[in-house]
């Protein structure tokens, strides 16, 4: 997932399912850094940004939905 056209297309239980699994990533690429073991630092970052789209995505589709 890159872009925000592409994850607000997905549906709600898709988004959260992506969030859980990029959490997960997020967790083990942190852990593998602690101890060295990372050559693509700029992963974490991707990762990162990935999940603020991912979250915005969600709380706009929550939005309309309350709507």
């Amino acid at each position: 997932m890159s872009t925000y056209k592409e994850i607000s297309e997905l549906a709600p239980v898709e988004i959260t399912a992506k969030l859980n699994e990029n959490r997960e990533k997020l967790l083990q690429l942190r852990l593998r850094k602690q101890t060295g073991q990372v050559e693509k630092t700029h992963e974490l970052r991707t990762l990162r940004k990935d999940n603020a789209r991912l979250e915005t995505a969600k709380s706009a589709k929550n939005k309309k939905v309350a709507a």
